[in-house]
């Protein structure tokens, strides 16, 4: 992660080092309200465009390999639904459910990036409510959602994900669906490279352990967890949810942009996105 395109990030958390360590909950959202905080504006120069992010309605990408949920619909009926959208961001997506037809609320550890969020809306277009708050503990009652979604928001950023599964079904009302993407689990065997070096598995699958940044004091700047696909399924189903399918998205013919790890030589080999889909009975 630490590299040119975070430089500001890095610099101004003083980023100097890189390890395999185990995290707990305070230290790994420490970590992500700070790095995302000061990541923001790097990420939306960088990324800005294909999310839709100054778009008047924002846009619901749910991943790199540019799927987007007003063509495959996995969230299924939104109009006149209660939306949440956990780890939104600057919100594009969840601008885009209020746009057509949802009553959506955005979530998200960083004020920076919810910042972002609302400018846009001062610019115009749909308006949604903000929250910051760690996806561990949403502040909501319970049944208060017809859906929870999650476009590469929290999941992946958070120690303890089984306590974020317990949390959205506690939310979800009977019969609300609960659909996340993230990085696929595959992808962690691999450096973190588009090129040809990564290519070449070097790192076990089976290794929970976290990928940690840190400072001179080896305080946590950027954690991110890993989970294999059968630690994901299982958590849903602890959490009284479920399953009722995991997307795997193949690299379109039509897109040639990297973004960070993604690319077009990766995605023709093997998967870069995971997206669960689940119901609460």
């Amino acid at each position: 992660m630490s590299d040119e395109r975070h430089a500001a990030a890095n610099s101004i958390l003083g980023t100097s080092g890189v390890g395999r360590v185990r995290v707990d909950s305070s230290a790994s959202d420490r970590a992500s309200r700070a790095w995302w905080d000061a990541d923001a504006d790097d990420y939306h120069r960088t990324h800005g465009e294909f999310l839709g992010v100054n778009s008047a309605e924002g846009e619901f990408v749910w991943c790199p390999e540019g799927l987007h949920e007003g063509d495959h619909h996995l969230l299924g009926d939104i109009v006149d639904k209660d939306i949440l959208e956990v780890g939104c961001g600057s919100a594009p997506c969840a601008r885009w459910l209020a746009g057509h037809g949802a009553r959506a609320v955005g979530l998200d550890i960083s004020m920076g990036m919810l910042a972002r969020g609302q400018d846009a809306m001062n610019a115009g277009g749909p308006a949604v409510p903000l929250i910051q708050a760690s996806a561990e503990l949403l502040p909501f009652a319970d049944e208060s959602f017809d859906i929870v979604c999650s476009a590469f928001g929290a999941v992946p950023f958070v120690a303890d994900s089984q306590r974020v599964m317990n949390e959205v079904a506690r939310v979800l009302r009977p019969g609300g669906s609960w659909v996340f993407a993230v990085n696929h689990p595959i992808r962690w065997i691999f450096p973190d490279d588009p090129g040809p070096k990564g290519l070449t598995a070097t790192l076990p699958y089976f290794d929970r352990t976290p990928y940690v940044e840190v400072d001179d004091n080896g305080v946590p700047t950027y954690v991110e967890h890993h989970r294999t696909i059968g630690d994901r399924v299982r958590e849903i189903v602890a959490a009284g949810l479920q399953v009722r399918d995991i997307i795997e998205p193949e690299w379109p013919e039509w897109l040639d942009r990297e973004w960070g790890q993604w690319s077009p030589l990766r995605g023709q080999l093997f998967p870069g996105t995971a997206i669960f889909s689940a119901v609460k009975p």
